[in-house]
């Protein structure tokens, strides 16, 4: 298996001074020989809304684009500047299925890659117990082609697309949620 290079390979430029300077520092880091900037490559956040009824099944997507399309997830996406996990799991949840959140449980996180224009972009993957009233109509938008409950029992995690998100699937299936 061939080692895997560190995202920062990808960064030739220091984005201060757009210099051509711009070396590695060390493992995370690289730093601008003529600004002196040190740019530290972290993972960026991303929310996972796990959304059961009252038959205990798990409200379950279909990615509608690449990375991974046509596979299953689970509704949630990037958390955007200035808002907390919390909000952006809430707001992902309404923006792909319609649904209104009122109450968003942290439940674990898993470490992930996520292709996104040819770019990887390692992320933090929040998975959060999401509460929506029983009786919501729901609906496939945004980024989902098409949602539906499913038994937690019956899901296989190597039908999900995402790292991430088979990982996630199996815990949720140990922790009997």
């Amino acid at each position: 298996m061939p080692e895997k290079k560190h995202p920062l390979y990808q960064f030739k430029y220091c984005p201060k001074c757009g210099s051509n300077h711009f070396v590695d520092n060390n493992f995370k880091s690289k730093c601008c020989e003529d600004c002196g900037f040190i740019y530290y490559f972290n993972p960026s956040s991303a929310t996972i809304g796990v959304i059961f009824n009252e038959k205990n099944e798990i409200l379950v997507a279909t990615r509608a684009h690449e990375p991974a399309k046509g596979t299953l997830d689970l509704p949630g996406g990037f958390v955007d500047m200035n808002e907390t996990a919390e909000e952006a799991v809430i707001r992902e949840i309404k923006e792909e299925t319609g649904l209104d959140v009122s109450a968003a449980q942290y439940l674990f996180s898993i470490p992930n890659l996520y292709m996104y224009s040819g770019f990887e972009v390692e992320t933090t993957d929040l998975f959060f117990l999401c509460k929506v009233d029983s009786n919501a109509r729901f609906a496939a938008n945004d980024d989902v082609a098409e949602l539906k409950f499913l038994p937690l029992s019956d899901l296989n995690p190597s039908l999900f697309g995402l790292r991430s998100v088979k990982q996630g699937i199996a815990k949720i299936q140990m922790m009997n949620l």
